[in-house]
């Protein structure tokens, strides 16, 4: 499904998506009501209606597999972002070990960091161009910073080594969320899902070919729960794209005091 559809409100992505079925809902229609004449209408009347529940089973199945993946990306990406942000969060917690200039250069680059995801990661991660080859380098240079410490306490040695701990934890966050800004679903699950559901109206029209006012009105009901079905899917089908998908917000909470007020979008 097109990049121009998924990243709509979800109010028009919905408006689009059920015109687009209602449209060819109206066309079966037609095509079976003007087809179904003499031989044809016997050999549409002849289509046994049990037909119709296997093919509605193997939509709804299809609809659940979809759902089920979607779902469970966006649940793994929320997490990602937790967990980079709680990884954070460890970083300026722990800088205050090291009072000084260590600290403030740890909250800082912690800040810029932050900065850098919302304004860069998350554009890119929504139209899915975000890119694992770059190290974020405010998050290298705080490894940098963390590793040329010299502690002075068995403190500050635990916090040392918890601190360069947690800048891997957030780089490895990082890392799960924009492999998960690179999931959807492909063209071939949307094919099969959409062949199914125009395979099952036009055995509808065929099954009630002799009765137009049923027809219209088994088939106006079916395509409404297709189009729902799909604006479902479509409207979660990026965990990072569109209206419903993962902000940053959780990220912006954990930036230190000092460099909270700038890059917020």
């Amino acid at each position: 499904m097109g990049d121009w559809l998924l990243g709509l409100p979800v109010f028009w992505m919905g408006v689009v998506i059920q015109a687009i079925i209602y449209l060819y809902t109206a066309a079966v229609y037609l095509v079976i009501t003007r087809l179904a004449v003499g031989e044809r209408a016997k050999a549409f009347k002849a289509v046994s209606p049990g037909m119709l529940p296997p093919l509605s089973v193997v939509f709804a199945l299809l609809v659940g597999f979809l759902a089920a993946q979607v779902w469970s990306d966006g649940q793994a990406a929320s997490a990602a972002v937790n967990r980079e942000a709680s990884a954070l969060r460890g970083i300026v917690l722990l800088a205050a070990t090291f009072p000084g200039d260590p600290e403030h250069r740890l909250r800082d680059l912690v800040g810029r960091h932050i900065q850098d995801v919302v304004n860069n990661d998350w554009p890119a991660m929504g139209t899915g161009h975000a890119d694992l080859h770059l190290i974020p380098p405010n998050m290298a240079e705080a490894l940098h910073v963390s590793l040329a410490l010299s502690p002075q306490t068995a403190g500050q040695t635990i916090a040392q080594r918890e601190l360069v701990g947690a800048i891997e934890n957030a780089l490895d966050a990082r890392r799960q969320r924009i492999i998960l800004s690179h999931s959807t679903i492909n063209w071939v699950k949307w094919i099969a899902l959409l062949a199914q559901a125009g395979l099952t109206l036009i055995a509808i029209a065929m099954v009630h070919s002799d009765n137009r006012r049923a027809n219209q009105i088994i088939l106006a009901i079916f395509a409404t729960g297709v189009g729902a079905a799909v604006i479902l899917i479509a409207a979660h089908a990026r965990p990072f794209s569109g209206e419903i998908s993962v902000k940053p917000a959780i990220l912006l909470q954990v930036m230190p005091e000092s460099t909270a007020s700038v890059g917020k979008p």
